[in-house]
């Protein structure tokens, strides 16, 4: 497994690289989506959870982006999809330019899903294009539901909110009613999957969008 050490990218243009990318992608067939949320939120326990659960046929690539370690990408490769581990040089969040390099360092014959494992925050990755097709967030039970209301626009930005851990809702004051009517108010048009990747309630629907995302954007 190849480790690659990302510095920012130099240009000024990055929603220009960001279709770019979204072309070239295009082309290949390949759909990538910028994966976000909090540290801790359970990232990679949900990237684990949808490539065990999603049919064999799909081949899936994850860039795992991270200011140091590759524990992450190394997991991910235990599981049967590929993977490349990038240290962003201490940036918080990934751009266009960093994106296309991390992905084309991985081998992308035969993937049909990409996901960048972004930085773990609320803030810097909703400010940048990466290229990505869907900008998919995810929001955990303990975090609280106020999120919407302190980060707005993470929630804004993101097509798709996965709301994690739900198994853990008899344990903390999170109100899910309030959580999504708030989420609403901000992006009328968001989809949520309330789900935990631990059980696996919630993850066939998420698995369906995905599927239908992905031979959607192959067309």
């Amino acid at each position: 497994m190849k480790v690659i050490e990302l510095h920012q990218s130099a240009t000024a243009s990055n929603d220009r690289d960001a279709e770019e990318l979204r072309k070239e992608l295009k082309e290949k067939g390949i759909f990538l989506i910028n994966l976000m949320s909090a540290a801790g939120s359970g990232k990679t326990t949900f990237l684990s959870s949808t490539i065990q659960r999603m049919p064999k046929e799909y081949t899936i690539g994850v860039l795992e982006a991270d200011i140091a370690s590759d524990v992450d990408a190394l997991h991910i490769e235990s599981l049967g999809a590929k993977a490349i581990q990038v240290h962003t040089d201490g940036m918080c969040h990934m751009d266009a330019g960093m994106t296309r390099t991390g992905l084309f360092a991985m081998e992308l014959e035969g993937v049909d899903i990409a996901f960048l494992e972004n930085i773990g925050n609320l803030i810097c990755p909703a400010e940048y294009d990466t290229g990505a097709v869907k900008k998919v967030m995810i929001l955990s039970v303990p975090e609280g539901d106020d999120k919407p209301l302190k980060y707005p626009l993470m929630f804004e930005k993101s097509d798709v909110l996965i709301i994690s851990k739900i198994d853990a809702l008899p344990y903390f004051n999170f109100d899910m009613g309030k959580c999504i009517e708030r989420v609403r108010f901000l992006n009328p048009n968001i989809q949520i999957f309330p789900l935990s990747a631990k059980t696996g309630e919630g993850m066939e629907a998420w698995i369906e969008w995905l599927k239908n995302e992905t031979e959607n954007w192959k067309k």
